[in-house]
């Protein structure tokens, strides 16, 4: 299987269980990679067989910037469940980070896989 990726996406929300990271709206950066057979779309060179990364893109920063997570893991579940539902994506990895969340390092955040990569 192919895959098609969307990387470093930030995006502005509140997220965090701390009473001042309600107050504030903190960057999230996702780095996404989705399983995907371009054969179709690279032979006919048209979009409607290609995984239209733009629409993710568009979709996946329309729910996180009216989202208000506590934890950074339902975050990414959301996230996962939303780009597999409603794109067909069989299988996905996906890296969700908070970049100066935590003192002295460039950024924190989890790694998920979900799906069957066939």
């Amino acid at each position: 299987m192919d895959i098609v990726y969307i990387r470093d996406l930030r995006i502005e929300t509140i997220i965090g269980i701390y009473d001042w990271e309600r107050e504030v709206k903190q960057t999230i950066s996702l780095d996404l990679e989705m399983a995907h057979d371009i054969r179709k779309a690279a032979e006919t060179d048209d979009i409607e067989y290609a995984l239209n990364y733009k629409s993710i893109a568009k979709r996946l920063i329309a729910f996180i910037e009216g989202s208000e997570f506590l934890l950074v893991e339902r975050m990414a579940e959301e996230i996962a469940r939303i780009v597999q539902e409603e794109f067909s994506v069989p299988w996905l990895k996906l890296r969700v980070s908070k970049p100066g969340a935590l003192r002295y390092s460039q950024d924190v955040g989890i790694i998920i896989e979900r799906g069957v990569r066939g």
